[in-house]
């Protein structure tokens, strides 16, 4: 199959219908978690959904746009995580792909392989770019390891993982749950669907 016939099933009406949604999704869920303050962020539900149904680079460019465009329209800030979103929907892609969503400890097993790649690109982003502080619930995490005597880097790298974690396996196990209680006949207008529902 040539690349072009590969971009045109990997990225067919249907899939540009569901990373539309998946990219709303994603921005209101993390626009209310924001206003909230809480500790995670549940903004990547979408981008791990379109990577399960529609594969690796569906989820990638899905997680790059949602932040993109969440930057331009109300917090800039995300806009300098977009290349996180994008490993995001990358790796759940590549997890689905090689069969771990099948299960739902597969799923867990998912969100934490999500969690470890994210987390070599969110560090740098989140010590150089802003100091360790975003303006998120997990600041707080961050504040406490710092009052504790840790450093900064330290301080950033123990909230990445830990908060992400948290985050990561309950996003994988909550995207993973929808696509098993989608109908047959849904999933299987999707090329990558069958990674998660056989």
């Amino acid at each position: 199959m040539s690349l072009k016939e590969q971009l045109k099933k990997d990225f067919s009406t249907i899939t540009l219908t569901l990373m539309a949604v998946a990219i709303v999704l994603n921005i209101v869920l993390g626009q209310v978690v924001s206003l909230l303050k809480l500790p995670i962020f549940l903004d990547s539900i979408g981008t791990v959904l379109v990577a399960l149904l529609a594969g690796p680079w569906a989820g990638a460019l899905t997680g790059l746009l949602t932040n993109l465009i969440w930057g331009l329209i109300s917090d800039p800030v995300a806009a300098a995580f977009a290349p996180v979103a994008l490993i995001i929907g990358l790796v759940a892609g590549l997890c689905a792909k090689y069969g771990l969503f099948k299960q739902w400890w597969q799923a867990i097993l998912s969100g934490v392989i999500i969690t470890l790649a994210l987390s070599v690109v969110a560090i740098p982003i989140r010590v150089y770019m802003f100091g360790g502080v975003t303006g998120s619930g997990a600041d707080f995490i961050t504040a406490y390891l710092l009052a504790t005597g840790r450093d900064l880097f330290s301080a950033v790298i123990i909230t990445v993982i830990t908060d992400n974690l948290i985050d990561k396996v309950v996003t994988a196990l909550l995207a993973w749950a929808i696509v098993k209680g989608l109908s047959k006949r849904f999933t299987a207008r999707f090329p990558r669907a069958n990674t998660v529902t056989e």
